[in-house]
């Protein structure tokens, strides 16, 4: 099996895992991830923190997002360039209007100011103990998280509930590794 087939079936199965979390399970998770999340913004000193908009059956990061402005960081959500490009960053605070685009995701709108996010928490749809993440296939990620770290030092925590994780992840030469994965049960140091 070559490695888009190996990706793909990986995704298809980590997917289907996902599916099953519950409500209950969900909101339990969404609310270790503002204080945990939270905590580790201010542990690692971020003055910019990026969230993605969580669709689907996602963990939910608008606590997240809403636990940070209260401690006073700029928050970000990613906006989408096209495919094969990284994405780009825009300040947003709840209340601030928002556009939904491609698959039911939200984005600032244009008139809401660029910012380079000092650590972003990514989402996904497996990963591995060694940081190796399986995103949904468009490599969004992965082109930003070069971007960003040809720049400067950056931060990147895999979102995910623990029945996402796989024994490991495929890997190319374009895929870039996590820092930390944050599950509804335990922190991951990515190695």
């Amino acid at each position: 099996m070559d490695i888009s087939a190996a990706k793909a079936a990986l995704r298809k199965a980590a997917l289907a895992r996902r599916d099953l979390i519950t409500d209950i399970e969900s909101r339990a998770f969404a609310d270790r991830l503002a204080k945990i999340g939270a905590g580790l913004v201010a542990e690692k000193r971020a003055r910019t923190a990026s969230a993605f908009w969580s669709i689907g059956t996602e963990p939910r990061t608008l606590p997240l997002l809403q636990n940070l402005a209260r401690q006073g960081i700029a928050t970000t959500l990613p906006v989408m360039q096209g495919r094969g490009t990284p994405l780009l960053f825009r300040l947003w605070r709840e209340g601030e209007p928002l556009n939904e685009v491609k698959w039911g995701i939200k984005e600032p709108l244009e008139s809401a100011a660029e910012a380079l996010p000092d650590l972003l928490f990514v989402p996904l749809a497996a990963y591995d103990k060694a940081g190796n993440r399986l995103g949904y296939g468009a490599g969004f990620y992965d082109r930003t998280l070069a971007k960003l770290r040809a720049l400067k030092p950056v931060t990147a925590i895999g979102v995910a509930y623990d029945i996402q994780e796989m024994p490991e992840i495929p890997t190319d030469a374009t895929d870039e590794k996590l820092d930390y994965v944050l599950t509804n049960h335990a922190l991951i140091v990515c190695k």
